[in-house]
């Protein structure tokens, strides 16, 4: 027996289905990402495709349906497109908004006039990747870069550097590659060719150099030119030791950790359009300062900030212990699963490093925690100006929605919500609307953010930024609406 609703729901799923073909098309072969108010629509399942279009519900009040965007979806299908985002969201809503009386074909193909035919911009060809350490974040950056590979005019993993670590090592290297006990399963398939020392992920093809000084390699020995190069290994973060890896093949690089002395710490969405791209050395900052400068930045740029403390609740990282044993820093020998380890960070002093203009003091400190993975940073703001909780609130969803932030900075009125709901989030950090305190002058925001995965966006993010694989993104509502 069927139902109203039933049917209703059948009748989706075969239009999201009919999406998805035509979603990995216009990826693979134009080199057009497909988004829905700014959330990725590209290797989704069906039922992520329609979860993503009830999450509409926070931008128009209700959900959009499959039914209104697979139409402008089979529109885009026909265009001579170039390399761009696409915002199905925007796109209708903007549709909508236009008294023009225009059928949906022309009024994509006026929106899109900039990338269509003999405008569109040709793919700046493959920039070659070389990852240096692959630990917790160079698998991560890994996975998402074979996931974006698209046609292969972006950036391609080519190879991958590592200490040796005995019989088995690659074997090993690509298990873990294969399977992660926080992140879940790789998706796609991964082959080993222990001859030639490669893995095969997706079709990609990554060659693993095994070597324990930077300043040995000759990238161009293996095909690699003009690389840019990720270091995660953090073990040198001031020019000069960066510089090491300035060798053959490698054009400019990338450190995932926060950057000492005149090395330019960026987080994107903030600063990474004021970076001067001649140079060679740059670092993604810390996973703390990737989380709370974007909510800092939205709150100083409406309200202003005196000062403010942040207090950040860490989920433990590799490099404490399992049992109490020596570690050069004070607590942090202490057993990582057995305690709250109170300890420093760096990231409340590293603000300044990304917003140069940003006056307010701010302190910082952390705690430790024994889960895997996920964290949250309480912000204690004391403001220029009085406000209250719900313009604050509606201030930074539509922050979250719309703007240089929205790729960054996230929003949820969940209230349930805890720390493992945000394992894989992709934004740098995400407001918890329900715990916001506002009284006067004074804002308490708690900050989520997947410390692992989210940063790991970040520095690739960052590092098609720097590449010059970061296509614009239509419509481009301001424009759409100064002509309606």
């Amino acid at each position: 027996m069927t139902t109203e609703q039933l049917d209703r729901w059948n009748a989706q799923e075969a239009a999201a289905e009919a999406m998805s073909p035509i979603i990995g098309t216009l990826y693979r072969e134009k080199g057009v990402t497909v988004l829905l108010h700014s959330r990725s629509l590209v290797n989704k399942s069906v039922i992520s495709i329609l979860r993503t279009h009830r999450f509409a519900r926070q931008i128009e009040g209700e959900e959009l349906s499959v039914d209104e965007t697979l139409p402008f979806l089979r529109v885009l299908a026909e265009l001579d497109l170039g390399p761009c985002k696409i915002d199905l969201g925007h796109l209708v809503t903007t549709y909508r908004a236009d008294d023009r009386g225009l059928s949906i074909r022309d009024f994509t193909a006026s929106v899109l006039v900039d990338v269509t035919n003999g405008n569109k911009a040709q793919p700046p060809g493959p920039k070659d990747v070389v990852l240096y350490g692959f630990g917790r974040i160079g698998r991560l950056v890994a996975r998402l870069l074979i996931e974006k590979v698209g046609s292969g005019n972006g950036l391609n993993v080519r190879a991958v550097v590592v200490r040796r670590g005995g019989d088995g090592d690659l074997a090993k290297r690509a298990s873990l590659l294969r399977r992660d006990s926080v992140h879940g399963q790789f998706n796609g398939t991964i082959k080993v060719d222990t001859d030639n020392d490669t893995i095969i992920a997706n079709g990609n093809v990554i060659k693993f150099i095994y070597s324990d000084d930077p300043t040995t390699i000759d990238y161009t020995e293996y095909g690699i030119d003009d690389a840019i190069l990720i270091d995660n290994t953090g073990k040198w973060r001031d020019r000069d030791g960066l510089s090491q890896h300035l060798r053959p093949g490698i054009a400019k690089v990338v450190l995932t950790a926060p950057g000492k002395g005149d090395v330019p710490n960026i987080v994107h969405g903030v600063n990474h359009r004021s970076l001067d791209l001649s140079q060679r050395i740059f670092s993604c900052a810390s996973c703390t300062t990737n989380a709370i400068v974007p909510p800092l930045k939205a709150m100083d740029d409406e309200y202003g900030i005196v000062r403010g403390h942040v207090e950040t609740v860490h989920s433990f990282t590799n490099d404490q212990n399992l049992l109490d044993n020596y570690h050069s820093a004070d607590r942090r020998g202490r057993s990582a699963p057995f305690n709250l380890v109170l300890t420093e960070t760096g990231a409340a002093s590293a603000v300044a490093k990304a917003m140069p203009d940003f006056k307010a003091k701010i302190t910082g400190n952390s705690i430790r925690v024994p889960t895997p993975d996920v964290s949250v940073a309480i912000l204690n703001l004391q403001l220029e100006r009085e406000t209250n909780k719900s313009e604050v609130l509606e201030y930074l969803r539509q922050v979250s929605l719309t703007g240089p932030l929205s790729r960054n900075l996230d929003y949820t009125a969940a209230t349930d919500a805890v720390s493992s709901d945000f394992i894989g989030s992709r934004a740098a950090s995400i407001i918890d609307a329900n715990a916001a305190i506002v009284e006067g002058d004074t804002a308490i925001l708690y900050v989520w953010y997947d410390n692992e995965f989210g940063y790991s966006c970040q520095v690739v993010r960052t590092v098609q930024y720097i590449s010059g694989i970061e296509y614009p993104t239509y419509p481009r509502v301001d424009a759409i609406l100064e002509s309606v």
